[in-house]
């Protein structure tokens, strides 16, 4: 070893005991994962699982948006679903399933890169699954990046592997504790019943995590079904053993008091999902009602807000119960009658302007229909450029194909 190297090693040394003191000894929250998010929804590229029209002002009150999902997830369907979220000022990070889904599109519009590792699963999701990204990384996206400087002899290959390593150090690494046996995740994963850890072994995997593996996230799993008290018990447990990692839930949470009792068990954050996905649904099933009630006609119309009080319960609604899972809606039964009235009047607009097209047959918007789905999707909510925002909006929900908005994600 030269005297260089050997000085290169000091200092590396150095450097990690400089970072331990500053994260353990003086308790700088140095984790570029934000400590104050207690909500993140989990939007799925799936073309199954759709956004309701007023999307923008339900994902305000969340504090982040996670794209990815175990099935179907491609990267022309993650592109699309970013392109969807771009104008909105909830951030939106990327956890891909898959090395394919990262591109350079979806590496601009992401806030961060969260690359998932299973700590309960099997090797190919605890390595494999990490080394081809790493692979994807070095081989396909930097010399992509680089050009012809890539090729280039000594230079290229020591410039790819500084930008692989600067790029996958700017990554957030999301360790996977995967608790539901029967989910996608685990099929996945190679997680089986027997993989299902119980509190103790969870805290010790989340220290590991914590303190070899430098996860940013520690993010206990289970995927659709709600843990219950193996969950807080378990979050109980991994709170006790980590530190500066953020720890998250998710599953099966679709109500206050799920989401209180895993924040209050040590979870900084709950992940929301399927909840999200099924007010699409409803918000289209109840326009469908809406507009069978009251046409398009303006001096028909007894206002949505109304119409709505009378035609369900808002209470049992998707809307309602996704709202509830955020802790600062302090009432969601109410803001579910403001985000669901204001997806019925845009649906209401965009139906009064279906079938237009322009002498080529392409779409044509109504100035009229951008104006009102702007007022009822936009109005209060930080979303850039409104007025081309609605513009997009309704080209995409009123023509199918070739639009700025991807139409497939829109709930019809």
């Amino acid at each position: 070893m030269s005297s260089l190297d050997a000085f290169a090693g000091r200092c590396g040394r150095l450097f990690r005991a400089g970072r331990s003191i500053v994260r353990y000894g003086l308790r700088l929250d140095t984790n570029p994962v934000p400590g104050d998010w207690s909500h993140v929804t989990k939007v799925d590229p799936e073309e199954r699982k759709k956004l309701p029209i007023a999307f923008p002002r339900y994902l305000a009150h969340t504090d982040a948006v996670s794209v990815g999902g175990s099935a179907d997830v491609t990267d022309e369907n993650t592109r699309a679903t970013f392109t969807l979220l771009e104008s909105l000022q909830t951030p939106a990070f990327h956890e891909p399933s898959g090395a394919d889904h990262v591109t350079r599109e979806t590496l601009s519009s992401a806030a961060f890169l969260a690359v998932p590792q299973v700590l309960n699963g099997d090797d190919d999701a605890f390595v494999g699954t990490f080394g081809k990204g790493v692979e994807a990384v070095r081989d396909r996206m930097v010399p992509g990046m680089l050009g012809r400087v890539a090729t280039a002899p000594v230079v290229g290959d020591r410039l790819r592997g500084v930008l692989t390593d600067v790029m996958l150090s700017n990554a957030v690494v999301e360790a996977y504790i995967v608790q539901n046996p029967d989910s996608a995740a685990a099929r996945e994963s190679g997680v089986t019943a027997a993989d299902v850890l119980d509190p103790a072994a969870a805290k010790q995997r989340a220290m590991a995590a914590e303190y070899v593996l430098d996860a940013e996230v520690l993010y206990l799993e289970y995927s659709g079904t709600y843990g219950g008290e193996e969950a807080t018990a378990a979050l109980e447990a991994i709170d006790d053993g980590v530190d500066w990692t953020r720890v998250w839930y998710g599953g099966g949470v679709d109500s206050r008091e799920k989401a209180t009792a895993v924040l209050d068990a040590g979870a900084d954050a709950v992940v929301v999902g399927d909840v999200f996905h099924r007010v699409a649904e409803e918000e289209a099933a109840l326009a469908a009602d809406y507009l069978d009630a009251v046409g398009t006609d303006p001096d028909s119309d007894p206002g949505a807000a109304a119409w709505l009080a009378d035609a369900c319960d808002l209470a049992d609604t998707a809307a309602a119960r996704y709202l509830s899972t955020i802790p600062g809606v302090d009432d969601p039964v109410a803001e579910a009658r403001r985000c669901l009235a204001a997806g019925l009047r845009a649906r209401r607009a965009i139906a009064a302007d279906a079938g237009r097209t322009t002498s080529d047959g392409r779409p044509r918007v109504g100035a009229d229909a951008v104006a009102a789905v702007e007022r009822a999707v936009c109005a209060g909510v930080d979303v850039d450029d409104p007025e081309r925002f609605a513009a997009r909006l309704v080209a995409a929900a009123v023509h199918e194909g070739d639009t700025a908005f991807p139409s497939e994600k829109l709930a019809r």
